[in-house]
């Protein structure tokens, strides 16, 4: 019974603090340049993983494991952070979370080609009709102060997406012999050693003014975020399937539509809010298993 609800527990505990982060990013990027936002993220991560960095160091390392170690902090979060900041400067936090339920569908096409996990053929039409709406979607949105450019932005969150998914299928390779908690502490150690000189380089050096509003959402964001979310994404993925842990992302745009009319106030327009219903629809037809479910596609051997 506790292996079983584990990775659910975890799996949604960090769909929920995931889909917080876009609210504290907009909030962030409020008052400070992106780069440094995303390096003081990691900078906290890191700080609190030093202090335990001895007892959650246990892996069993193999030859060739270091490009799949680097494939997976260049993926994320290296890149997908990069497109995520410009992503939320361009769109709005609910526009973007509705662009994280396509991760399911990558990472399900990815695993059926490099895990060799099986993937039905009703994914594939699903993964069709998502897509469709999230070109709907961003194509219908409106320019506004929190979104002057949706399309934009919302072609970087997906950007971000393909990021996400490599980052996943690198970590189901890897969680068999690495812990999660191991793991999640790299990432925050290579972002922030990524990130410092982006900060010069991008956004021309580190702030001069103390905004207590983006410094609390930087502390956010490292600790519940970065520790919390990943930590707990990191123990699911390890427990089940990759194609099944990624599945919960379909929670993100719900949680992500609450949070940000909520704190935001932000709002769909009704052609937005019917491309949104085409991508959660294609998701739930892309997850959907009938009772005498149809020949499954296999990939090569």
């Amino acid at each position: 019974m506790e292996s079983r609800w584990l990775p659910v527990f975890s799996l949604f505990t960090a769909m929920l603090l995931w889909s917080s982060s876009f609210i504290a990013l907009k909030l962030a990027f409020q008052y400070y340049d992106p780069m440094f936002v995303v390096f003081g993220r990691m900078a906290v991560a890191s700080l609190c993983f030093m202090f335990v960095i001895r007892r959650i160091a246990k892996f069993e390392y193999r030859a060739g494991d270091w490009k799949y170690l680097a494939l997976m902090v260049v993926s994320e979060p290296c890149l997908y952070f990069i497109f995520e900041a410009m992503a939320l400067q361009n769109t709005t936090a609910m526009e973007a979370g509705m662009i994280t339920s396509l991760l399911p569908l990558l990472v399900a096409v990815g695993a059926f080609f490099l895990l060799k996990e099986r993937l039905h053929g009703r994914a594939w039409l699903g993964f069709l009709i998502a897509v469709c709406g999230a070109i709907w979607l961003s194509v219908s949105g409106e320019q506004s102060e929190s979104a002057p450019n949706p399309l934009l932005g919302n072609f970087l969150e997906f950007c971000a997406m393909i990021c996400a998914t490599g980052y996943t299928l690198c970590l189901k390779h890897l969680s068999q012999r690495y812990s999660s908690w191991f793991l999640t502490a790299l990432q925050a150690f290579a972002g922030s050693v990524f990130f410092l000189p982006l900060v010069y380089a991008w956004d021309g050096g580190m702030p001069t003014t103390f905004e207590m509003p983006a410094v609390l959402a930087i502390l956010y964001l490292g600790t519940l975020i970065n520790i919390g979310a990943y930590g707990m994404y990191n123990l699911g993925v390890s427990k089940i399937s990759a194609s099944q842990a990624s599945a919960f992302v379909n929670l993100i745009p719900v949680f992500t539509l609450i949070l940000a009319y909520v704190v935001l106030r932000e709002t769909l327009n009704a052609e937005q809010m019917m491309a949104a219903g085409l991508v959660i629809g294609g998701v739930i037809l892309s997850q959907w298993q009938p009772r005498n479910p149809e020949p499954e596609l296999v990939g090569a051997a």
